[in-house]
């Protein structure tokens, strides 16, 4: 079944694969030259992932270290671009080396074409990686 296109369905779809932990299909939503941004990313993380393989590789391991069990809270809006929408939602899970509670509120920024994340900025709190474990990201820090 292919993909949705529109952007709100898309990114429902798309929570849906991190959900299921299927990030090579998650990373498959993407436009070979998206864009993701971090505007809050803490030093030693990154701020800006330019391209599909990018994010790729900066997902691979994401269920290795945060096992996500729900979106309990979603809320999509759509902007006066019908190509973009405004993401307000809360990701609930463990993280899988602690056994500690995840809970993570997000404000992204989502932009589609032709059913493909061209880009999204993600707005999350620095201070929540900062947990034991959390870290999926191989960073320096």
């Amino acid at each position: 079944m292919p993909a949705p296109t529109s952007p709100a369905d898309l990114f429902r779809h798309s929570l849906r694969l991190l959900l299921d932990k299927d990030i090579p299909a998650w990373v498959a939503l993407w436009a070979e030259d998206g864009v993701m941004e971090f505007p809050f990313a803490p030093d030693g993380w990154p701020r800006r992932l330019e391209g599909k393989e990018a994010v790729a590789a900066y997902m691979r391991h994401y269920p290795d270290h945060i096992d996500l069990h729900d979106f309990p809270e979603l809320r999509i809006l759509q902007t006066t671009d019908p190509r973009t929408v405004v993401v307000e939602m809360r990701g609930v899970g463990r993280l899988v080396e602690s056994d500690a509670p995840f809970d993570m509120t997000y404000i992204a920024v989502v932009t589609v074409r032709d059913g493909h994340f061209t880009s999204y900025r993600d707005y999350w709190n620095p201070l929540a990686v900062q947990q034991p474990g959390a870290d999926f990201t191989g960073s320096s820090r």
